[in-house]
């Protein structure tokens, strides 16, 4: 062999073998340690090698010990979780760190089918939408075909994603914001940016947008990205606008795959959803959803589910969500804050009346009419901070806080907007002294809410409260600690950075039951689910996809309690609850029900305030003048009409892009294939409670949860386990989702592969685990079998070549055991295989009859060796070349949909690597 081995080629180098890996340039080998894993990869110049680097073979060695039984079954099953360049169709399987649903691989088999992945995955909130990029941009990568890829997200997601994609996919990226982008830059050449030097980004939108960013990415951008929040960049807002003048400069590279994720994909705006579209293909912005031919072409790119269809439908996926139980909670007003709210009221409709006819006085004194009320409906504290604040300079921007649009500024999103009221008015001057003699009276709504958290926490509920304003969340955390000073209790607002917010929810995690206070600018950016599982509405939404926001970072995939809790906190003594639920909450309820979606508002919002304000009027039971009357009236009716015309287009929206052409039936083979070949979760927790039994420290099971205790098991194994940050007693968690503190028990967990590469290793090198047994050959007597079987535990290698505009070379490997009987080939002079994979297995872990006499067992073990040189050529070398065609085959049905995808072709590398030799004598014998 030249010192130009191919991948899977094993060579002896620096005193150990290797197998030869593609290599990244002429001249240069890129090796792994025969026994090793991902992370000690190498490569090496031949030329500066003192030692010759050699061609290797991989014999069982004529000393190779002995084992018993139940060490060879532990052997096989630790082979198999070791293997991380998995063989199968889904190659990234070997690579994730959960167990994806099957409804989650629908999007990767879209894209695997698509010559250019191009992808809007629109599936409701809380289904998994950051998985389902993540496993695409996984596979892809696994097979080669992407080197460098961005994802680009509102910048309080960044960090969100930096952390799913390292702890879900084991892909490390740095995150690219206005934070640190300079840091990153530093040292650089001048003709090197930041994406050429780090290939796996994080991108914030609101950073890379700007002009003089924009064309620098835009030059330098991998021909893969991700965009979250896609419907973000698509209207007409300045700020969206460069958003979309970007994602339109990178799409139109035709070898560009983007995935575009938004739960929010129409949203009543036919434009902005235009644009969405055109994103994917500039043809589709036509919208032409009467063409046959133009929704099946979009089919193929487009896909939505919402969360009832994967429960109730085909994918029976009722165990992958909790439960959701929503009830309200209404409580009444004491007679002085009734008081306060109606003076506010008053003051507020005498200043409307005031303002004039013109359009835009009369909209300003609609808004801060509203903003106030707002205020006035949260707290007293939060009223008395907006009636003391001056109005903002541009008084248009309150209307998207009225809302609940933030915007860009989600530090901003929970302060309290100031009043557009004349400062040196009297009456308000006696509102503000109102407002300040309430706040030493007690609260009949926080009362209320300790009177609803009271019985929940008696059961152990681990509740988010959600505030609109950060006077209002000081108001009710200060109240919550007297009323519950034992409990883990605290307040994450917009005055706390980003990173400030992520550290104070992670630090409760570790409380043993936790109550937080939070305003909405945690109802986006952190996923709650794993420490919280009730949602409390303290200060109704004024926007129902808000309400759904709140409640989707707590009710969603991975959520461990069987059931969430979500309470509507309202009074209804007050105008301004009433109100909401009368003309907004309600009727988007009653959508929700007809379509299974929450919708957005009517994207116009002035019948919206018109409608608010006349429900207000009438539950105040004033009468308007006449300046107010005919105004308010259209505004009502409008509003009605704009309500039917959501739920109309909504209703359209989901029958046009229902994802109905992927069916489960044709999901689940592919992965039961890919669980058979890796091994699945259930397979790594056995594995783990066999090895460490075998080491002497069993898990102790601690329900949901069991004990890893690690600080007990051999020194050289502790000391692997600890570079991995494994000390003490390990939780680990055997069903999926993993509860708080506790870590899914999977297959690539690091406990797992840790362990599992310790005992092959133990296998090859007896010395490197002295005393623990797990040797390569043995003969043990066994029901299993009515004649007497050779079983080999082989490793196989194969390169996968992927043909397309730059082809691929790829070597995987694969662990399998072979079975055939020993009387086979005395009769034929050839041997027949009689059983493989789950069958072999279950030969394997058959437990033993008998313990079997040294003399015998060794005289079987050294018949199967002897015969072991012909097999290899004959029938072993035959299954190898077999079991390449069938994983051809797998890779080729993935793509079947369309012949222009790339085509994949499978080599066998011979001869597999004979890992043991085990002998199965009949009982009788």
């Amino acid at each position: 062999m030249s010192m130009n081995p191919a991948p899977g080629d094993l060579v002896k180098a620096r005193g150990r073998e290797w197998v030869a890996l593609p290599s990244p340039s002429e001249g240069i080998l890129a090796l792994r340690p025969l026994s090793g894993s991902e992370q000690d990869v190498v490569l090496l110049d031949p030329s500066l090698e003192l030692i010759p680097v050699e061609p290797a073979g991989f014999d069982l060695p004529a000393d190779a010990a002995t084992t018993v039984q139940s060490k060879a079954g532990l052997l096989a099953d630790a082979l198999r979780l070791t293997l991380r360049r998995g063989a199968g169709p889904f190659r990234s399987a070997a690579q994730l760190a959960f167990e994806p649903r099957t409804y989650q691989l629908v999007p990767l088999l879209m894209a695997l089918r698509l010559p250019v992945p191009r992808l809007c995955i629109a599936d409701d909130v809380g289904i998994g939408k950051t998985i389902e990029a993540g496993l695409i941009l996984r596979e892809l990568r696994d097979r080669g075909e992407v080197d460098a890829f961005s994802v680009l997200c509102p910048p309080h997601l960044v960090e969100q994603w930096v952390d799913e994609l390292k702890l879900r996919f084991g892909i490390t990226a740095v995150a690219v914001t206005a934070g640190t982008a300079a840091r990153l830059e530093r040292g650089l050449p001048m003709s090197q940016t930041l994406f050429d030097a780090f290939p796996a980004t994080v991108v914030s939108l609101d950073y890379i947008k700007a002009e003089k960013r924009r064309e620098t990415f835009a030059r330098a951008c991998p021909d893969f990205v991700v965009v979250d929040e896609a419907h973000a960049c698509v209207g007409t807002h300045k700020g969206k606008q460069q958003r979309f003048d970007l994602l339109s400069d990178l799409a139109k590279d035709p070898g560009r795959r983007m995935i575009l994720l938004t739960a929010t994909p129409h949203s009543g705006d036919k434009e902005a959803f235009g644009r969405l579209l055109s994103l994917v293909d500039s043809s589709f912005a036509e919208m032409d959803f009467d063409d046959p031919h133009y929704r099946e072409r979009l089919a193929r790119h487009f896909v939505q589910r919402r969360r009832v269809d994967l429960v109730s439908g085909d994918w029976h996926e009722d165990r992958a969500f909790p439960k959701h139980e929503t009830t309200e909670d209404p409580y009444p007003l004491s007679p002085d804050h009734m008081a306060f709210q109606e003076a506010v009221l008053d003051y507020c409709l005498a200043v409307v009346e005031q303002a004039g006819t013109g359009q835009r006085e009369r909209r300003l004194a609609f808004w801060g009419t509203l903003a106030l009320m707002r205020c006035v409906g949260s707290s007293p504290r939060a009223a008395l901070s907006a009636l003391r604040n001056r109005a903002l300079s541009q008084n248009e921007r309150l209307e998207p806080r009225i809302y609940d649009e933030d915007g860009e500024d989600q530090d901003a999103v929970d302060l309290e907007p100031g009043t557009t009221f004349a400062p040196d008015d009297p009456a308000l001057r006696a509102l503000v002294s109102q407002a300040e003699n309430l706040l030493n009276q007690p609260d009949p709504k926080l009362a209320a809410l300790v009177k609803a958290l009271r019985p929940l926490l008696s059961q152990g509920a681990n509740p988010v409260v959600f505030c609109r304003y950060i006077a209002t969340a000081e108001h009710v955390r200060d109240g919550l600690r007297q009323a519950f000073p034992h409990l883990t209790l605290a307040a994450v607002t917009g005055v706390l950075t980003p990173d400030e917010r992520r550290d104070r929810v992670a630090e409760m995690a570790q409380g043993p039951q936790r109550l937080l206070v939070a305003t909405d600018c945690l109802s986006e950016g952190i996923n709650l689910q794993q420490v919280f599982d009730t949602v409390v509405h303290y200060d109704l939404c004024w926007n129902p996809t808000r309400h759904q926001q709140r409640e989707g970072r707590v009710d969603r995939f991975g959520q461990p309690a069987p059931l969430v809790r979500s309470i509507m906190m309202f009074s209804p003594d007050s105008a301004v609850d009433g109100a909401v639920l009368e003309v907004i909450l309600r009727k988007a309820e009653a959508i929700r029900k007809v379509t299974g979606v929450t919708v957005p508002l009517p994207q116009k919002r002035g019948p919206v305030t018109d409608a608010l304000l006349a429900a207000m009027v009438l539950r105040r039971g004033a009468t308007p003048q006449l300046v107010l009357d005919l105004r308010l009236k259209e505004g009502t009716t409008a509003m009605e009409t704009r309500w039917r015309d959501v739920a109309e287009n909504e209703k359209k929206s989901r029958t046009r892009f229902a994802q109905n052409a992927m069916k489960p039936q044709e999901v689940v083979p592919e992965w039961k294939k890919v669980r058979t070949l890796l091994g699945s979760p259930d397979d790594a927790r056995v594995f783990l409670e066999r090895a460490m039994a075998c080491f002497g420290v069993p898990l102790e099971t601690k329900a949901p949860v069991v004990l890893a205790h690690v600080e007990a098991l051999d020194a050289g194994l502790r000391e692997r386990l600890q570079q991995r940050n494994l000390t003490g007693s390990v939780r680990l968690a055997t069903t999926e989702p993993a509860p708080a503190g506790a870590q899914r028990l999977t297959r690539t967990h690091g406990l797992v592969t840790t362990t599992a590469e310790a005992l092959v290793e133990a296998s090859l090198d007896p010395e490197s685990l002295p005393g623990l047994g797990i040797g390569r050959v043995g003969a043990w007597s066994t029901p299993a079998v009515e004649r007497v079987t050779w079983l080999l535990l082989l490793r196989l290698r194969h390169k996968i070549t992927t043909h397309a505009r730059r082809e691929q070379l790829l070597l995987v490997e694969e662990a399998a055991l072979v079975a055939m009987e020993e009387a086979a080939l005395a009769a034929t002079r050839n041997s027949t295989i009689t059983a493989t994979g789950e069958k072999a297995r279950t030969l394997l872990n058959t437990p033993a009859a008998a313990n079997m006499a040294p003399v015998a067992r060794d005289r079987f073990i050294t018949t199967a060796k002897a015969h072991l040189p012909a097999l290899l050529k004959g029938p072993l070398a035959d299954f190898v070349r077999n079991r390449a065609a069938e994983l051809g085959q797998d890779h080729d049905r993935l793509r079947t949909a369309a012949p222009s995808t790339p085509r994949v072709s499978v080599e066998a590398v011979q001869p597999p690597d004979v890992i043991g030799l085990f002998v199965l004598v009949p009982s009788a014998v």
